[in-house]
């Protein structure tokens, strides 16, 4: 039996051919221009923001055509995210206003080269935890060719029942995408995560995450024993960012992996983002794992070059560009 999600007027409105659907975390990053402590900052500057509406940018800004499920409050900041959002090519059509809770701020401090404290403004709570199932497009979540969602979105009801829901109607269609984006301050406890984290598994097709979001996912935080561990939830595809030590890839029958790139780092949190909206197009485009992981390294390299986070994400010819001089 259809639901209206399943065939409302708004998706009968925007189509059936989305290449990338995202949900999750939204807001307004604040980014100091100078480094050091926030407390001696004078100046700053204000960026759309929340890990998988970045990716959303970042897969738009290759060309791709992407939507956004998220929520954001009646307020400024919240007309100012859905502005940036149609600025920076993804479409809003599943972004909605929860009255009554602010859209969420966050802070950075800049440490060069690896230290990028983060400091988080959701209260009393996110709207993009405001997410509930039955306001779910199962049809456009079904029908996208690739649906990318975060940890962070399992963190509390509703928006927990409303990913379920997603991945009930994507059904393990191939390129179900769960970055493991670990924030301790959105968790009761390591322990909790790993078991909410360990139930969506199985939901999905592809995980990609840092050794320290594998530890929390699966107990393992060596890059290699934590792919086997992420493989054998029935994974097709796992993906281990190693920091300094580049990036693995490991399928059943595959191992690549793709050394860091020599940079310097203004800013590494958008870093991570750029890396997954390549990694979307990458697989999109079904190329060898190689070129996939090679080409998202070097989006994420462009991006911690820079200050912002959306708004630096780059194009396929920045890539390409990035791509022949690490040849070289």
């Amino acid at each position: 039996m259809s639901s209206e999600s399943d065939t409302g007027p708004e998706f009968a409105r925007i189509g059936r051919s989305y290449d990338v659907i995202t949900i999750g975390r939204v807001g307004v990053d604040i980014y100091p221009f100078q480094a050091g402590p926030l407390e001696d900052v004078t100046t700053f500057g204000k960026f759309l923001g929340g890990s998988p509406t970045n990716v959303a940018v970042a897969a738009a800004r290759l060309g791709r055509r992407v939507a956004v499920i998220t929520r954001v409050g009646s307020d400024p900041f919240g007309r100012f995210v859905r502005r940036t959002i149609r600025e920076l090519g993804v479409e809003d059509a599943f972004v909605r206003e929860v009255p009554g809770l602010p859209t969420p701020v966050a802070f950075c401090e800049m440490f060069p080269p690896d230290n990028f404290p983060l400091y988080f403004y959701r209260h009393p709570k996110a709207p993009d935890l405001e997410i509930r199932p039955e306001e779910i497009d199962r049809a456009a979540v079904r029908e996208a060719r690739l649906f990318w969602a975060t940890v962070t979105g399992l963190s509390e009801e509703p928006s927990r029942a409303a990913h379920k829901a997603a991945w009930q109607a994507r059904a393990r269609r191939p390129l179900t995408v769960l970055d493991l984006d670990y924030r301790s301050m959105f968790w009761p406890s390591v322990e909790e995560a790993r078991k909410q984290v360990q139930d969506a598994l199985p939901q999905v097709t592809i995980a990609v995450g840092n050794r320290e979001e594998c530890e929390v996912a699966v107990g393992e935080s060596d890059a290699d024993q934590a792919a086997e561990a992420l493989l054998d939830f029935g994974l097709d595809l796992a993906v281990v960012k190693r920091g300094p030590a580049g990036v693995l890839g490991r399928t059943k029958q595959q191992r690549v992996e793709i050394p860091a790139l020599d940079i310097q780092v203004v800013n590494g949190l958008g870093a991570g983002d750029a890396f997954g909206g390549a990694l979307c197009h990458g697989l999109l485009a079904g190329w060898p794992l190689e070129k996939v992981l090679s080409f998202s390294n070097a989006a994420g390299a462009i991006v911690a070059s820079r200050l912002e986070c959306s708004t630096a994400m780059p194009t396929a010819a920045e890539v390409a560009a990035e791509m022949g001089e690490m040849a070289r």
